[in-house]
């Protein structure tokens, strides 16, 4: 559960460093947003414990393990209890192939992001597992053909980091 808190331009500056580069060290982080690392340290563990940050993850190439097919599913429920919905959506986090889903306003009830190896893997995965999840009475899959863009950074954080100014050290008499 993600608690509100305040963001000021050193939380952004952090975040967006974290998003373009989470392997980074404190230090590294700290001098690219104008703190000293202590102060910095503190924050990203704030960031963690309120549940902005949700976790550090390696972006992997879909294609170099074998998953070159990415399907975009719209899904449909024949009712809308609360029993199914939770049912459904149970099914959903616990199925591998899915990799995104939505719940949506519009035709569809649910829109999902599937990834296999290939067309006759999707297939399969529609007939022993779509199908099959609890609630579907309508599926439409779009194939992609191109994934133009897929940006993790939010937008909110990706402005450049601005360094903090130090103050000129006087010279003691």
């Amino acid at each position: 559960m993600t608690q509100q808190i305040m963001l000021d331009k050193y939380s952004l500056g952090i975040l967006g460093e974290l998003m373009r580069d989470s392997r980074q060290t404190v230090q590294q982080i700290a001098d690219t947003v104008g703190l000293s690392a202590s102060p910095c340290w503190k924050r990203i563990k704030d960031l963690e414990a309120a549940g902005v940050i949700r976790g550090y993850t390696a972006v992997v190439e879909p294609e170099a393990i074998g998953l070159g097919l990415r399907v975009v599913v719209e899904a449909n429920l024949a009712v809308h209890t609360e029993d199914t919905v939770r049912k459904f959506e149970k099914a959903i986090a616990a199925c591998p192939q899915i990799v995104h889903c939505l719940s949506t306003t519009g035709e569809a009830d649910y829109i999902l992001t599937v990834l296999t190896a290939d067309i006759k893997s999707y297939e399969q995965f529609l007939h022993d597992t779509l199908f099959k999840l609890p609630g579907i009475t309508k599926v439409r899959s779009a194939i992609v053909l191109k994934e133009l863009k897929s940006e993790l950074r939010l937008p909110a954080a990706t402005a450049p980091a601005v360094p903090r100014k130090r103050r000129a050290v006087k010279p003691s008499t």
